[in-house]
C-alpha cells in the first residue's frame, strides 16, 4: 500500500476513518477483501498477498488494526522477510506496541512504515526502520517508534506526515469527510481516484529518476509500461452505536489500464465488524 490518510479520535461519534490506495505490480497474486485465518486461528479481515502470505491493511474482530506502506529507495535490495507479515504479527499479538517492537529485527525487512492500533486501548503507534529525517537513505538497524495523537495523519512512501502533495490531498479529503455526514464518501473518492501528476516544482526527490517521481506523484498511479499501478482502494469507517462501534471495511479493485470509476458502496466489496 502506498498512500494512507487516517483520522484518530477527531470526532467522538466517528473515532476512526481510514482511506488508502495500494500500488503494486499487476502480476503479484492477491486475494481481495475477505475474512481469513492465520495458522494460529487468528481471524483477519482484509486482502491478502498470495505470494508471501501477509497483508497491507488488516483488522481483527478483537479491535486490533495494522496498515503498511513501503519507503521509496533509489536501489531496491532483497530482504530476508516480507513486510506484510508485520501486519499479521500485530493482529496475532496481544501486547502493546513497545512489546511488539521489541520482537522486530529492523534489518530483516525492506524499508517500511507501519501503523498499529488497539482500538479498545485507544493506543496507536507508528513504527519504521528508516530514519524519519532521511527516510530514503541507507539501511538502518534501528526501529523508530512514535505514539500517535488524535487528529488526521498521512503516510505515503516517505515518513509519517511527510507533506507530499498526494498525502496532503488525501488528508484534506479525510477532514472534509468528517465534516460531511450526508455524503462523506465523495471527498475520499475524488482524492483516491485523482490520477494527474503534480507539477515538477512540487515533485518529491527520493533518488529515483524524475519521470518515475512524476508517475508516482498522484494518489492514483498509472504505469502501464511497467505493469504497475493502483490496484485497490480501501476505506475503513468506525462509528459509535448504542452497543459498541460499527466497523465497515470497503474495497474497490482497479484496472489501471481503464478509466477510473467513482468509488461507490454498490461497486465495493464489504465486510462489517462490531468492536
Amino acid at each position: 500500500m502506498c498512500l494512507i490518510a487516517f483520522s484518530l479520535n477527531a470526532d467522538p461519534a466517528w473515532p476512526l476513518l481510514i482511506a488508502a490506495n495500494r500500488d503494486e505490480f499487476m502480476d503479484r497474486p492477491t486475494a481481495p477483501l475477505h475474512r481469513w485465518r492465520l495458522d494460529d486461528g487468528t481471524e483477519v479481515v482484509g486482502g491478502r498477498d498470495l505470494r508471501d502470505g501477509g497483508t497491507w491493511l488488516g483488522l481483527s474482530p478483537a479491535g486490533r488494526l495494522a496498515m503498511l506502506t513501503n519507503v521509496r529507495q533509489p536501489v531496491q535490495t532483497p530482504a530476508r522477510r516480507s513486510r506484510g507479515e508485520l501486519v499479521t504479527r500485530w493482529l496475532q499479538s496481544d501486547g502493546d506496541a513497545e512489546r511488539f517492537a521489541a520482537g522486530i529485527a529492523p534489518a530483516d525487512y525492506g524499508a517500511f512504515n507501519l501503523v498499529v492500533g488497539d482500538f479498545h486501548a485507544r493506543a496507536w503507534h507508528w513504527l519504521g526502520n528508516r530514519d524519519p529525517g532521511a527516510p530514503h537513505g541507507a539501511e538502518a538497524s534501528v526501529l523508530h517508534r512514535r505514539a500517535l495523537n488524535s487528529g488526521i495523519h498521512g503516510l505515503s512512501n516517505a515518513s509519517l506526515n511527510t507533506p507530499w502533495p498526494k498525502t496532503r490531498r488525501l488528508k484534506a479529503a479525510v477532514g472534509e469527510s468528517l465534516a460531511s455526514a450526508s455524503d462523506w464518501l465523495s471527498p475520499l473518492s475524488r482524492a483516491l481516484t485523482h490520477d494527474r501528476p503534480v507539477q515538477d516544482p512540487e515533485l518529491p526527490h527520493t533518488g529515483v529518476p524524475d519521470d518515475l517521481e512524476r508517475a508516482l506523484s498522484s494518489p492514483f498511479v498509472r504505469m502501464a509500461g511497467r505493469a504497475y499501478g493502483t490496484r485497490t482502494s480501501q476505506v475503513v469507517s468506525v462509528r459509535a452505536q448504542a452497543h459498541g462501534f460499527a466497523v465497515t471495511v470497503q474495497e474497490w479493485t482497479h484496472d489501471p489500464a481503464l478509466p477510473v470509476a467513482r468509488l461507490a458502496p454498490e461497486n465495493s466489496l464489504r465486510e462489517t465488524l462490531v468492536w
